[in-house]
C-alpha cells in the first residue's frame, strides 16, 4: 500500500486508466474479429465497412497511447491485404 499522498493519487490514477485502456484494448479487439468474420464468410462489402470501423478504432487506441503505432500499421495493413484480397 501506498504511503505518501502522491503515491495514492498516482495509485488511483492508475487503476483509472488500466480500466480506461482495457475497454478501448477490448473495443478494437472485437472490431479485429468481426472484420476476420466477414472476409471468413466471404462478405466483401460488411468486411469493407467493418474494415473502416477497426481501423478508426485501432487509430484511435495508437493516438491515446494503449498500443504502439507499429502495431496498429501492421494490424490495419494486414486487414486491408485480406479484405482486398477478397473475391
Amino acid at each position: 500500500m501506498p504511503n505518501h499522498k502522491s503515491a495514492i493519487k498516482r495509485t488511483r490514477q492508475n487503476i483509472k486508466r488500466r480500466a480506461r485502456n482495457g475497454a478501448i484494448r477490448a473495443e478494437a479487439r472485437t472490431a479485429v474479429k468481426k472484420v476476420r468474420a466477414a472476409v471468413g464468410a466471404g462478405d466483401k462489402e460488411a468486411a469493407r465497412k467493418l474494415l473502416a470501423e477497426a481501423t478508426v478504432l485501432l487509430d484511435g487506441a495508437a493516438g491515446k497511447g494503449v498500443h504502439h503505432a507499429n502495431n496498429t500499421g501492421r494490424r490495419v495493413s494486414r486487414l486491408t491485404l485480406a479484405v482486398n484480397k477478397m473475391p
